[in-house]
């Protein structure tokens, strides 16, 4: 293995027989993302009894104000021209036809504050956008959202909160920016949006780290924080969301349980302590992850998970400075919505993915294009696109009672391109394709949550098979490797499985729904 300013690093030149070496070390140290034994080996139903509930992630910033609208603009003054057939085209303005759209999709990010490059909340922020959003809304790419209907797959339902522009909302754009962008009257002007204070809508419970977190080098880091609710009586989460203080260098953040505190004695003196292969507690659940693009999870009164006195919760922060010598400090936040009633449902979540070889039941690794003449190897060569990982699992015979898919997320690194999650249903040549996003990009995650009764959502029955593929781009034609890349002075390079950002992953945690005992 080659070495990239003076350390060994998994970017680096390597080939096939070094590759599987580097995979073994990888895999001995890898966290609940990739540890599929973890997660697998356990059966469904021991795992919703232990109530392993992920109120997870990754959304679209851009997407946060996501409400739906379906209405064209409204006619306007401002001016009219003739069409072909001798009506009268209407021209929108910004205050009457534009800015209302603009609230209601962008301006939770494109604001002062937010996480978008540039505000969009007057006249004077959009009018020199007016072209760009144009391009950007009518190919799709504003406001971010990339679970998306292909001729390979069409969800059950649709997604609640969907964040895309109806073909009015983005014909509006597109005329107003052909017209000039003109302002109109303010007097049409909607009346302006207040943001709330915080970043969880019905906040009760914010916590932090007491000191900051400093990373820096060319080496992620995984650190995990003890943060203490100080609850004297059990209470229902169904509501959370993460706020990275430095998202420069915040790569993902996972919010574990410890019911037994067993964290505590691991805590060193900046108030963290290393946890590359997860928090190092038993008895621990899932509560919350982070990823870029995440907004705020807020799940109906109906579904929550309980957190019972006493229990700490542990924040892991996968730390990527890349090559910065010293970040800035991070101090990032974690909002809870806590409730003293007991909910119907209760959210279980699992990983299921990052297979790093078969297993001897047929699933785990299956067989890809480039897979050397000794058998399956998740091995991603360099300068190849269209290169293709898959996985599979089944759900377990001894699967008793309903257990619906309320959601799902996908997960991959920089290289990453396209992902597919299909259920195929046992006994039938039935399947179900659940959720893919064939412009998978890194910066803007979500979870995706269908819009549909519970009772009518996809069910996991025993025998069932949930699949996964993951395709890849290991070329510098790929924007995000190739910025990655760059930034780092490195070079296109060979990719294994692992949890550093220059590594690659093939997950999706699928989140689901029972009864609450």
């Amino acid at each position: 293995m080659s070495t990239v300013n003076g350390r060994r690093h998994p970017r680096a030149t390597l080939d096939e027989t070094d590759a599987r070496a580097m995979a073994r070390s990888v895999l001995r140290g890898v966290g609940p993302f990739m540890n599929a034994r973890y997660f697998l080996s356990q059966s469904l139903a021991r795992r919703i009894g232990a109530l392993a509930l992920s109120v997870t992630l990754l959304s679209a910033a851009l997407a946060a104000c996501s409400g739906s609208t379906t209405s064209a603009f409204a006619g306007s003054d401002a001016g009219a021209d003739a069409t072909p057939d001798g009506a009268t085209a209407v021209t929108p303005t910004f205050h009457k036809d534009v800015e209302p759209i603009l609230q209601k999709h962008c301006q939770t990010c494109h604001r002062a504050g937010g996480i978008a490059p540039m505000p969009l909340m007057t006249f004077a922020d959009a009018h020199p956008m007016s072209a760009p959003m144009r391009f950007q809304t009518q190919r799709g790419l504003m406001p971010p959202w990339d679970g998306l209907s292909t001729n390979e797959c069409s969800p059950p339902f649709p997604w609640k909160n969907d964040a895309r522009l109806s073909p009015d909302e983005i014909a509006t754009i597109g005329a107003w920016a052909d017209a000039d962008a003109p302002e109109g009257d303010p007097k049409d002007a909607p009346p302006p949006v207040t943001f709330a204070a915080s970043d969880l809508p019905g906040m009760t419970t914010q916590l932090s780290p007491d000191t900051p977190f400093v990373a820096g080098g060319d080496r992620d880091e995984f650190r995990c924080f003890v943060l203490d609710p100080k609850l004297a009586t059990t209470q229902f989460v169904n509501g959370t969301f993460v706020v990275p203080g430095n998202s420069k260098v915040v790569h993902h953040a996972v919010i574990f349980t410890d019911p037994k505190r067993e964290s505590l004695p691991l805590v060193g003196p900046d108030g963290s302590y290393e946890c590359a292969g997860g928090p190092r507690v038993s008895n621990s659940g899932v509560l919350a992850v982070w990823a870029p693009g995440a907004t705020p999870i807020e799940l109906p009164s109906n579904i929550g998970y309980p957190i019972t006195p006493g229990t700490l919760l542990v924040m892991q922060i996968h730390y990527h400075p890349g090559g910065v010598p010293t970040a800035d400090p991070d101090t990032t936040r974690f909002q809870m919505r806590l409730s003293d009633a007991k909910p119907e449902y209760y959210l279980v979540t699992m990983a299921i993915g990052n297979f790093p070889s078969p297993l001897a039941s047929g699933d785990g690794l299956l067989p890809g294009p480039n897979d050397p003449a000794s058998g399956p190897l998740f091995y991603i060569p360099a300068n190849v696109k269209g290169h293709t990982e898959s996985m599979q699992w089944t759900v377990p015979s001894d699967l008793k009672g309903d257990v619906y898919v309320y959601g799902l997320m996908a997960h991959m690194h920089l290289v990453g391109v396209d992902m597919k999650i299909d259920l195929l249903h046992a006994g039938t040549s039935d399947t179900t394709c659940l959720l893919q996003e064939p412009r998978w990009d890194f910066g803007w995650q979500r979870f995706y949550a269908y819009d549909a009764p519970i009772q009518s959502l996809p069910k996991l029955q025993a025998g069932d098979k949930i699949k996964l593929r993951c395709t890849y781009d290991n070329t510098m034609d790929n924007a995000h490797l190739a910025a990655d890349l760059s930034a780092q002075h490195r070079a296109v390079a060979p990719v294994l499985l692992g949890e550093e950002t220059t590594n690659e992953m093939c997950v999706t945690l699928p989140q689901l729904l029972v009864k609450a005992p």
